[in-house]
């Protein structure tokens, strides 16, 4: 009776071992899943779903399949440690996300003392890398290089403008706006309006009143698509005639549904539209074969797992420390938005921040196109 019990635990416990040694791979995608920024949060989810599958399919990581688990922020910090936690929790070694600096700077420290390697799609606050973390990487540009281009793009093209800078008060708004007032002020311009925002107010009009009053002809924004909508129809409402320019942040379709007709002539800086890139084209038909428009994050969500997975294969290794060893020493990776490699920070070592304008395309519909 003993021997078959004995027999029965060791079964019991060499199944388990099996289990273990042949468990997925838990990746979490962070960002606003629902909410007013939700258009972001899918292409995170998107990208990373569709790398996880292309990757499951030619044999996973290291002969171990990727699981995808889904954690919504909703762009609040607190949510964003709250999904960390969970992520902890559940076993999670990899973190692609969060799209919101303010959401990934708080997280990152979470992931951190947990051994949890991030690497986010979108998140430009310098911040995010400048800590000496082991754990932090991304496969977006930072404020500091977008602000570069955006200063002196003004500078440039609008001389004797008036130039309000105007900002969500966020990490990221907030960043990118005093990033790009930084090059302007060294070039010797100065801003005539220097003003925050609430996000979530429906009524600019006492901004605009402002603005208005002080002959302001640029605006530059820092923020995201939600607002930036409201304030440019707002503006046309008011007969402001103003050129308004920002960053990443407004890189959706959706600005355009919010602004209507006066999104027409607005710029931004974001890097080379990765959808024309030779190595994204037979991954940009398979979104668009199921319906989803691969533009913004989607496809640096899909490269941030494509280099986890080439990394642990370069490194021959799933312990998130080591794969961030193999990150930095073993790139640069080849990827969907082209090769990447990584710094000692965790920062690209190839910004590509470019400007970009808000027309009607040849379908009638208005969307952002890269200057010439």
């Amino acid at each position: 009776m003993k021997k078959s019990l004995l027999s029965a635990v060791a079964l019991s416990a060499m199944v388990a071992f099996s289990g273990a040694a042949k468990a997925d791979i838990l990746v979490g995608v962070a960002g606003p899943l629902t909410g007013p920024n939700a258009a972001f949060g899918a292409q995170l989810q998107k990208g990373a779903e569709q790398a996880a599958a292309d990757i499951n399919a030619a044999g996973g990581i290291n002969g171990e399949k990727i699981k995808i688990e889904l954690g919504d922020d909703v762009s609040d910090p607190k949510q964003g440690i709250s999904v960390a936690n969970k992520f902890v929790a559940d076993g999670v070694k990899f973190v692609i996300g969060n799209f919101n600096s303010g959401v990934s700077i708080p997280s990152s420290d979470v992931y951190a003392e947990n051994g949890i390697l991030q690497i986010t799609p979108a998140s430009t606050n310098p911040k995010f890398t400048e800590r000496g973390m082991w754990n932090t990487f991304r496969t977006c540009g930072r404020d500091d290089q977008q602000g570069a281009v955006a200063g002196q793009y003004i500078f440039d093209k609008f001389k004797g403008a008036k130039v309000a800078f105007v900002h969500d008060k966020t990490p990221y708004g907030q960043g990118l706006a005093d990033e790009t007032k930084k090059t302007l002020n060294k070039l010797g311009v100065k801003e005539v309006i220097y003003e925050g925002i609430t996000p979530g107010e429906k009524d600019y009009s006492a901004l605009i009143a402002k603005l208005k009053e002080a002959g302001v002809s640029v605006i530059y924004y820092g923020g995201l698509h939600t607002e930036a909508g409201l304030i440019l129809r707002q503006l046309a409402d008011q007969g402001v005639k103003a050129t308004m320019m920002s960053g990443d942040g407004i890189t959706s379709n959706e600005l355009a549904s919010i602004a209507g007709d006066a999104v027409n002539g607005t710029l931004m800086t974001f890097p080379p539209d990765p959808r024309k890139n030779p190595d994204a084209q037979e991954v940009v038909k398979k979104f668009r074969a199921a319906g989803f428009e691969p533009e913004a994050y989607t496809l640096y969500s899909y490269a941030a797992l494509q280099i986890i997975a080439e990394a642990a294969k370069a490194g021959n290794t799933l312990d998130p420390e080591k794969v961030a060893e193999a990150m930095k020493a073993k790139g640069p990776f080849k990827t969907v938005i082209g090769p990447i490699g990584f710094d000692a920070k965790g920062d690209i070592t190839r910004p590509d921040y470019v400007m970009y304008t808000w027309k009607k395309g040849d379908d009638g519909k208005y969307s952002y196109f890269q200057n010439e």
